[in-house]
């Protein structure tokens, strides 16, 4: 364990690859530091409000722990309680339970009256030192103003939150521990616009975000701009991959709508050169006839076009279809079906 300074390990990674998006964001913004005091007090509220625990030693006498798997979590709550408050931190490492075995980074405040000034200050207690609603924060008057609701949804995203991979799909969501905190945060987010729900999952209520352009502005609330133009950039070529897919199902459908009709045609034509012959056929039609037994693979368009006079598309369609009426009563006027 170190007192008052971090541990290199896992604590200098940058963006790059064989990080998750999630991952890159969260890094992003744990370098991302309010100017103002109010701002970064606001985000050490959500920072120990979704992954701090305060403990209580006696009536009056209060220590604060936060533990996380993310590096860049425990470094930006580091950073942020040295320069808003000057006071110094114990941070350790320690091995997490169960399969994955993954580190846990823990960032205490040992000192009664170091974690007294933040617990005041976040107004996680009052200035008796009792504990308002369980850390919830639901009356809190940290985020009042917009910069602080920015301010508190990057360290609530920071403390308890994850973003899908956008390749794959589009979810954005923090976890609270409370129905109070996940309603409080959801009014934060809606504040901005945009359409947060609530969902239980487990012991958890989950606000979460599903649309792409939405997540897109709460990476602009939370101040990301670098992960805000990677997700644009992904969702734009998705919408262009899905156009052109689009595109091109829609002109294979009209190719196959194109080629079945074309083949109805020359059946029906074959049944009335077969039956009757062309001679008995109105001139236009013996004409629309033998072209398109000549050129079965050929548009309406084309068709019209090759004819002396050209025709247009309806006239085409007009003959053609005459054809395969004329075809339908020869096949039906055969002999023995008379009653």
């Amino acid at each position: 364990m170190s007192t008052g300074t971090l541990i290199k390990t896992g604590f200098g990674k940058n963006r790059g690859e064989g990080l998750s998006f999630s991952s890159n964001v969260k890094e992003e913004l744990s370098r991302q530091l309010s100017m103002a005091r109010h701002c970064q007090i606001a985000e050490i509220a959500a920072i120990i409000s979704l992954s701090g625990r305060v403990h209580r030693f006696g009536r009056d006498r209060f220590c604060i722990k936060i533990h996380t798997e993310n590096a860049p979590v425990a470094r930006k709550y580091f950073t942020l309680l040295k320069k808003t408050f000057n006071i110094r931190t114990d941070v350790s490492v320690g091995q997490g339970m169960g399969t994955r075995r993954s580190r846990i980074y823990t960032v205490g405040i040992r000192s009664h009256p170091d974690a007294l000034r933040v617990l005041q200050a976040t107004k996680l207690v009052d200035r008796h030192g009792e504990m308002w609603e369980s850390l919830s924060l639901a009356q809190n008057v940290v985020t009042l103003q917009n910069c602080c609701k920015r301010a508190f949804i990057r360290g609530a995203f920071l403390a308890a939150g994850s973003v899908s991979d956008p390749e794959r799909f589009y979810h954005f969501e923090i976890a609270c521990g409370s129905e109070a905190k996940a309603v409080q945060l959801q009014g934060l987010i809606r504040s901005f616009d945009l359409d947060a729900r609530i969902v239980k999952r487990k012991k958890y209520y989950v606000v979460y975000i599903k649309e792409g352009s939405q997540i897109v502005d709460i990476l602009n609330v939370m101040e990301a701009p670098v992960s805000l133009m990677e997700l644009e950039n992904i969702r734009i070529l998705k919408e262009m991959r899905g156009s052109v897919n689009r595109q091109v199902n829609c002109e294979t459908a009209n190719i196959h709508k194109t080629v079945s009709a074309a083949i109805r045609q020359v059946e029906a034509i074959t049944v009335i050169r077969d039956k009757i012959g062309f001679d008995r056929l109105p001139e236009n039609l013996q004409e629309i006839a033998r072209l398109r037994l000549a050129r079965p693979e050929a548009t309406l368009k084309e068709l019209g076009e090759a004819l002396d006079p050209p025709v247009g598309k309806s006239g085409v369609n007009h003959r053609l279809r005459k054809l395969g009426i004329m075809a339908e009563k020869l096949q039906s006027d055969r002999p023995g079906t008379q009653a």
